[in-house]
């Protein structure tokens, strides 16, 4: 016999919290209302002198855009988790709303952002709040980059050469070119070919959250943003680095600049290297491997990879996945290695 009660909500709701909300202890630690503000500051509201609904408050899309990210979910699911999902309503605020952010206002919040140049405010605002919770960038860091896969693009063979030049073929129609990719390029790594965008990062060796990122085309390699992601606010001057960012006139640069490197060296059959290197190769490695699951987080996180197309909506989506890294990994450090998604 199935039971019926008047109370069936907030039963409900009782019993997702004694299993444990992951959401409701972010709330706990995240102040929501200063990464609304910021995102305002970087993309004020529009006006109203066009009339029409107003539009929903950006601390509510702030946590929209936030929770998409952390499970990997395109505008569609979305829309239609915020209908279906109990844990998912109470954390936007909507419980007892008639209306939900449908796939269109998703889409219009970020075009938002596009237009005002603010992708990274959030992630910038998240790194603050980090801060205020005393988790600044401690005991050196570690720079490495991620391939992020994008919807592949069908075009003839003249159709990829003028891409390449950077041009568009003139009898695509307006609704195709929205469709094209003119951006994302082709890349190797260990023999296999992905088609995408690259993300260089860097996460602190203390408390293993991604303090500063760099997205580029997969074909760039990863030396190129070296510098741009180095954080001079990190507490240690200690920097490590796989194999594929030797440079010695950058390192010798760098060093004289204060930068202690540890850089991982390989050989060869005419130059091996020595004891004394194979040894600082197995203490980086070892070092690395204790940070390289954040790497790991933030591209498992992308699951098949991109929803979008372009440099720009690319740059937008990985700040909000990286920020919603760091909030999630924020709530691990705050319960106590409690897991949290």
């Amino acid at each position: 016999m199935i039971k019926t009660s008047l109370f069936a909500d907030q039963e409900r709701e009782a019993k997702l919290n004694k299993l444990g909300d992951a959401l409701k202890v972010m709330e706990q630690h995240v102040d929501f209302v200063a990464l609304a503000d910021a995102v305002d500051e970087a993309a004020p509201r529009p006006g109203r002198e066009r009339g029409g609904r107003p539009p929903f408050p950006t601390e509510l899309m702030v946590r929209v855009l936030l929770i998409q990210q952390l499970f990997n979910l395109s505008d569609e699911q979305m829309e239609f988790q915020l209908l279906d999902r109990l844990s998912f309503q109470r954390f936007v605020g909507l419980r007892s709303s008639s209306q939900i952010p449908d796939r269109t206002t998703i889409r219009t919040f970020k075009e938002r952002l596009l237009k005002a140049g603010a992708s990274e405010s959030i992630f910038d605002a998240v790194k603050r709040q980090l801060s205020r919770h005393g988790y600044i960038a401690r005991g050196g860091q570690m720079v490495d980059a991620s391939i992020v896969q994008a919807p592949k693009q069908s075009m003839s063979k003249d159709e990829k050469a003028l891409v390449g030049e950077g041009s568009m073929p003139i009898d695509w129609k307006p609704a195709k070119r929205r469709q094209k990719d003119m951006d994302a390029r082709w890349t190797k790594k260990h023999g296999k070919s992905y088609f995408g965008y690259k993300v260089s990062a860097n996460a602190d060796k203390r408390y293993k959250l991604v303090r500063k990122i760099k997205v580029s085309t997969a074909s760039e390699h990863d030396t190129l943003h070296f510098e741009a992601v180095l954080d001079p606010a990190n507490t240690n001057r200690d920097v490590l680095a796989d194999k594929g960012y030797v440079d010695g006139a950058r390192e010798e640069r760098l060093t004289q600049q204060g930068w202690r490197m540890h850089i991982q060296r390989k050989g060869s059959k005419d130059k091996p290297i020595s004891q004394a290197q194979k040894r600082r190769n197995t203490r980086i490695a070892k070092t690395r491997a204790r940070i390289e699951h954040v790497f790991a987080g933030v591209a498992e996180m992308g699951g098949k990879g991109l929803r979008t197309i372009g440099l720009a909506r690319a740059t937008l989506q990985l700040n909000w996945k990286v920020a919603a890294y760091n909030l999630r990994r924020l709530v691990y450090l705050k319960e106590a290695r409690v897991e949290a998604f």
